[in-house]
């Protein structure tokens, strides 16, 4: 088979698309032939080392396709299955183990590239809305980053929810796309005071949560843009990690909740991976969440998807599609 690997940490220019070897499932595992895999963040952290990983790996956490073997003790899948997987290393790849602790079953009203493009981002959307902090209607949201991966099934999730959603973004082609995807208010933080745009818009009162997957650039404005007692919960470094930060901020800043919740640890238990999906399938397949996706590539040009992730120049997400496939 022909895989994207990495043999030492770098830039793009490290991703090489060579002839691998795969193994058969063992106990507990599954083979999946990709059809679609999704190009994510941690995929850019991994290959550059900002992320511990040992060397050399196959990148990539998201895939969807077909259940071509099983391993033993594997009683909820067959051979021929429609399947989707997130949390698993080795995705950039024509095949990938799976653990059938993260595989789901795929329903027909969601398509392979949609479930590339949605498995870890969407469930990420899924956790934080429904699990870290519960959004209910009339609560007030901040999405920073609304119009990239994340922000964008956020910002239209947290709208069926019947909250009110503001988003930020970085240029006003992403603020037309934040607007038509849920999103009430937009602030463009490249030319405006996102806390002061947020103390305006809802009447000086603040946000009930702030999702925050930029990380410094944005902190700790973004604990200016909540009400006392209010949710700041960070989940990316965009734009880099968060300094250290005397923790007595928060009490200064109105008693303040803050929490750096990870996907692996919602996905502990197999009947929250099911439930989790499920819920997010649902979703998409009512037409409340739509996944855009920005682009779909050969596998063979991972590198061309790791430079446009670094222009930050992405509005949805990026697939890579099996060279034989495309």
């Amino acid at each position: 088979m022909k895989a994207v690997r990495v043999h030492q940490h770098g830039g793009p220019e490290v991703l090489t698309y060579e002839d691998a070897e795969v193994g058969n499932p063992g106990a507990g595992e599954v083979l999946v032939r990709n059809y679609a895999v999704g190009v994510n963040f941690v995929d850019t952290y991994l290959r550059s080392g900002a992320f511990p990983s040992e060397l050399p790996f196959t990148p990539g956490k998201e895939g969807a396709g077909e259940v071509v073997a099983i391993g033993a003790g594997v009683e909820e899948f067959s051979v021929g299955d429609r399947v989707a997987y997130t949390e698993t290393p080795g995705a950039y790849a024509d095949l990938c183990i799976v653990s059938a602790h993260f595989l789901v079953h795929l329903p027909d009203s969601v398509s392979y590239e949609t479930a590339a493009g949605s498995m870890l981002k969407g469930l990420t959307a899924q956790y934080l809305l429904r699990r870290t902090f519960r959004v209910e209607s009339g609560h007030t949201v901040l999405i920073q980053a609304a119009a990239g991966g994340v922000g964008l099934i956020l910002s239209q999730w947290a709208k069926h929810l019947g909250a009110l959603v503001i988003g930020t973004v970085g240029s006003e082609d992403k603020a037309k796309l934040a607007r038509a995807n849920g999103c009430d208010h937009v602030i463009n933080y490249s030319t405006e005071d996102f806390p002061a745009r947020v103390r305006e818009i809802t009447g000086g009162e603040g946000c009930d949560v702030v999702y925050d997957g930029v990380g410094k650039a944005t902190f700790p404005g973004s604990l200016d843009c909540l009400k006392p007692m209010g949710h700041f919960v960070s989940f990316g470094l965009a734009s880099g990690a968060i300094d250290v930060f005397d923790i007595r901020i928060l009490a200064e800043k109105g008693s303040l909740y803050a929490t750096w919740p990870v996907l692996t640890q919602y996905l502990a238990k197999r009947e929250d991976v099911v439930s989790m999906s499920n819920e997010l399938f649902e979703v998409i397949a009512s037409g409340a969440v739509k996944v855009r996706i920005h682009d779909t590539l050969p596998l063979s040009q991972a590198q061309a998807a790791h430079e446009l992730f670094q222009t930050r120049n992405v509005a949805g997400a990026t697939i890579l599609v099996p060279d034989n496939l495309h």
